[in-house]
């Protein structure tokens, strides 16, 4: 098993808040374990108090959910998901996991070849902001949200999809 260190969040987080500044937000960034134990965090100075959590929270549910199934490549795909089948189901999860579950934007796992080694999130901007700045730093670190062969199948990719066209995200397809 493939570990994801602290340090090697140094290299994300700055691009992050290269982004966030470029935009003219200030957010809190976390990186969580592939379990969604705290590896990394940090709140840009003029963040929201409660963007910690948000951001936490956020990485926290993509690596529960995408451990369960590669139906959840990302926190927009989950976000989705619960809002088609009951709503008040992330509200719930939210209350039996102690507040740690919250999908939106700017969240994805992060993978080494084919294992999951954590996942991130980005809080503190709007959903779609965070999306960017989360997307712009996995790029530019080289960190892959997908396994490297990639066995998801067919029928699932289609849902995935599906979910993508609903949510309006119409630029992203598995």
């Amino acid at each position: 098993m493939t570990k994801l260190r602290a340090r090697e969040c140094r290299p994300f987080f700055d691009a992050v808040v290269e982004k966030a500044d470029q935009m003219g937000v200030a957010v809190s960034i976390a990186v969580v374990g592939p379990e969604g134990n705290l590896i990394a965090l940090e709140r840009m100075d003029d963040a929201g108090f409660i963007t910690p959590e948000t951001a936490i929270a956020k990485a926290y549910t993509v690596a529960a959910f995408r451990a369960m199934s590669p139906r959840f490549p990302d926190g927009l795909v989950i976000q989705q998901w619960f809002k088609e089948r009951n709503p008040q189901l992330m509200v719930n999860a939210a209350v039996f996991t102690g507040g740690k579950v919250q999908a939106s934007g700017g969240s994805a796992p992060i993978f080494r070849g084919n294992e999951m080694v954590g996942a991130y999130a980005v809080s503190g901007a709007t959903s779609d902001q965070d999306e960017v700045m989360g997307e712009y730093a996995r790029l530019k670190v080289g960190w892959a949200k997908t396994k490297a062969q990639d066995d998801t199948p067919d029928d699932v990719k289609a849902h995935i999809n599906a979910l993508y066209e609903k949510a309006g995200i119409k630029e992203r397809k598995l």
